[in-house]
């Protein structure tokens, strides 16, 4: 059980990030909103594709590189958990602002898809997540098992939960449901990723966590 525990608090964590609000979590609603579930679906689709490049990149580029400078591990650590507070206070203090999902109407529409990937791929969210915090959490010498499952784990989250935005936004009583609970639920989850940032900072120096 020990083994799986960096992957499943690995997929916990970024689970949380993903639900958080974010360019990712707008493009989708907005495409959901404006046209429909199918396109919605491309979007999720589009941005899975994009996490499976960035997890990994960070994989099997990073972890090389912390075992020819380990020094770096523990600072790479210190910058997830820092990060991850900067993400929780920002969350938290935005609670209470609505979530804008206008589109500009003379904004040609794009292949779903492909603007699923391209918003994945500049989410600087997504770049700091997957080269910090998704590294930082492994153990040093993480084997290859763990590391395709958690590739497979990141993705499967990605695109469960914008599937499930897009069905939420394609439907009016679901969004309206939403929209009226959105101030607890980011609340709750900024509260939820603070308490993990300030557990990850006060291990920074624990090579095993």
């Amino acid at each position: 059980m020990s083994d799986l525990t960096p992957l499943l608090s690995i997929g916990l964590i970024q689970l949380m990030a993903v639900i958080s609000p974010g360019p990712s979590f707008l493009i989708t609603a907005r495409t959901a909103v404006t046209q429909g579930r199918v396109a919605g679906i491309k979007v999720a689709a589009g941005l899975s594709v994009g996490t499976i490049i960035w997890s990994t990149a960070a994989l099997f580029g990073l972890a090389l590189l912390f075992r020819l400078v380990p020094p770096l591990f523990v600072a790479m650590k210190l910058v997830g958990a820092l990060f991850l507070l900067w993400v929780a206070f920002n969350i938290f203090r935005h609670a209470a602002e609505p979530l804008p999902l206008e589109t500009d109407p003379a904004t040609p529409v794009r292949s779903p898809f492909l603007q699923g990937v391209w918003t994945q791929l500049s989410n600087p969210k997504a770049a700091i997540f997957f080269g910090s915090i998704f590294v930082a959490l492994l153990p040093r010498a993480a084997p290859l098992w763990m590391m395709l499952a958690l590739i497979t784990v990141v993705t499967f989250n990605e695109m469960w939960w914008y599937s499930a935005v897009t069905l939420f936004f394609s439907s009016g009583p679901v969004r309206r449901a939403y929209l009226s609970a959105k101030t607890w639920l980011d609340r709750a989850t900024g509260l939820f990723l603070g308490a993990l940032g300030l557990r990850l900072l006060w291990a920074a120096g624990d090579h095993t966590l």
